[in-house]
């Protein structure tokens, strides 16, 4: 399964810091969502991020950044929901159903489906569906390798999530709320996991 992380929505001390070592712990797609950033706040993070990691991100804002810095590619939301004339680079897009995930799924490159579980990080942000919709939806080809999982996603739930045919996890509030050396074991223990799916 894919193993995606997003960053918190804020900013904070050592930030660079942490994604460069899972990066340097093998991770291969972070998305990089910070809303209501300036593109100015943005790029003083990335200006601190190694080079050769530029194409393993994908920004949901301010998405003349992938030219400028080459970056892996965009994410379609409610805040940018349009893809920008004569852009033919990677495509993701957050959906909030199942309809939206078939009406996505052409278009980009995976789809983020949520929230799946009770969220992590969102107070109140509870799980939008039974075991028996993703089955179903599993079964009608609307949750597929192209669908990822977003929203209280732990390590316990990846035997569930990749019985239901999802292409991968996409993490946050397990991630982020760890601390120290904790933070990167934990992240080697979840990629090794992802890897055996």
């Amino acid at each position: 399964m894919k193993l995606i992380v997003i960053t918190t929505p804020h900013f904070f001390a050592g930030e660079a810091e942490a994604i460069t070592a899972l990066f340097h712990t093998g991770l291969q797609t972070l998305h990089l969502r910070k809303p209501g950033a300036s593109i100015a706040e943005i790029e003083k993070l990335l200006a601190k991020l190694p080079p050769q990691y530029m194409g393993r991100i994908v920004t949901h804002e301010h998405f003349c950044l992938v030219s400028d810095y080459h970056l892996k590619g965009i994410h379609l939301n409610g805040r940018n929901p349009h893809i920008p004339e004569n852009y033919s680079g990677h495509i993701s897009c957050s959906c909030h159903s199942l309809d939206e995930v078939a009406q996505h799924k052409p278009t980009c490159n995976y789809v983020f489906l949520s929230p799946i579980y009770d969220s992590i990080s969102k107070a109140g942000y509870a799980s939008a569906y039974t075991h028996d919709n993703l089955l179903k939806a599993c079964l009608s080809q609307i949750i597929d390798s192209q669908v990822v999982a977003l929203g209280g996603v732990s390590a316990k739930h990846f035997p569930e999530i990749q019985s239901l045919g999802f292409g991968g996890v996409a993490m946050l509030g397990d991630i982020w709320s760890r601390t120290g050396n904790d933070f990167i074991e934990h992240f080697q223990n979840l990629r090794r996991l992802s890897l055996s799916y």
